[in-house]
């Protein structure tokens, strides 16, 4: 399969060119970049073709990865996908609603296949636990806490506009959905939801299994409180996320095999475009009850 990559960011660099160069079922064949400059440095990297006309490039490709703010993927993805091209999609896949309709809307019309790359999912020990829990009946409550400390140090995240904007809701709190809904069952209803410190942000969700769930989110904790925790309690009794060791770049190789499959058979993947879009749904719920307060 031909692919190409859309931008040329800090996550482009350290994850989407290496893992697509390196991939054996994949023809890397270029990347486009809103800045030239930018686009040819990192295709220069990977002795591939810098475009500057994003058309020239989908027409060329039978699929494209996207990493990009989420109100520039949801409308190039669409774009691509009414070019023909699979989409193998960063999360979220758009803040808004309307946006991540239209990206399902393009997929399902064309016919292409979509993955999203939701980290987690996509490291084998925690997908296994996944799928473990996900076989099991008796869920109770779930909790998630998601807490980065993006603005601290060095990281190369921190001068994201659109997470400065959207905060830890839009940032993290796809991957702690993309980890809760395949156990626990889609979200019926947003419960209850508060601001805590700076970006931070604490929901209640009622799920279909009749579990609830809390989510506390948050890209500004102090350095020494980051990190990730998932814990389910249940009849089954009490389990935990474990932690990936595997590192962003073999989850993404694994999201392109998904993207692969999926275009193969024509069956859509669990995280693909659909499940991106009911992820902003509940996000953008989220963010109407904090508006209320």
């Amino acid at each position: 399969m031909r692919i190409g990559l859309l931008g040329t960011g800090p996550w482009a660099q350290m994850v989407h060119a290496p893992a697509l160069g390196a991939h054996d079922g994949l023809d890397f064949v270029g990347v486009w970049g809103r800045r030239p400059a930018a686009a040819k440095e990192l295709a220069d990297r990977h002795s591939i073709r810098a475009y500057d006309d994003v058309d020239a490039l989908l027409a060329e490709v039978d699929a494209v990865a996207v990493a990009l703010p989420p109100a520039v993927q949801a409308e190039l993805a669409a774009h691509a996908a009414r070019a023909g091209c699979h989409l193998l999609l960063d999360k979220p896949v758009a803040t808004t609603v309307d946006d991540g309709r239209a990206v399902v809307e393009a997929a399902r019309g064309a016919g292409v296949a979509s993955v999203v790359f939701f980290t987690t999912r996509f490291q084998s020990a925690p997908e296994a636990w996944i799928t473990e829990q996900a076989g099991r009946d008796g869920w109770f409550v779930g909790r998630a806490q998601w807490l980065g400390a993006l603005f601290s140090g060095d990281n190369p995240f921190a001068a994201s506009p659109w997470r400065r904007e959207k905060g830890a809701l839009w940032d993290v709190g796809p991957h702690a959905l993309s980890v809760l809904l395949p156990v626990l069952g889609d979200v019926t209803g947003v419960a209850a939801a508060a601001r805590g410190p700076e970006d931070t942000v604490h929901a209640v969700l009622h799920h279909a299994t009749g579990a609830s769930s809390t989510l506390t989110l948050s890209l500004t904790a102090p350095p020494a409180a980051a990190g990730a925790t998932v814990e389910l309690r249940g009849t089954a009794g009490v389990t935990a996320l474990p932690a990936g060791s595997e590192g962003a770049l073999p989850a993404f190789a694994r999201a392109a095999d998904a993207l692969l499959a999926a275009a193969g058979s024509g069956r859509p993947h669990p995280c693909d475009a659909a499940f991106g879009l009911r992820v902003t749904e509940i996000l953008a719920s989220v963010e109407d009850t904090l508006g209320t307060q």
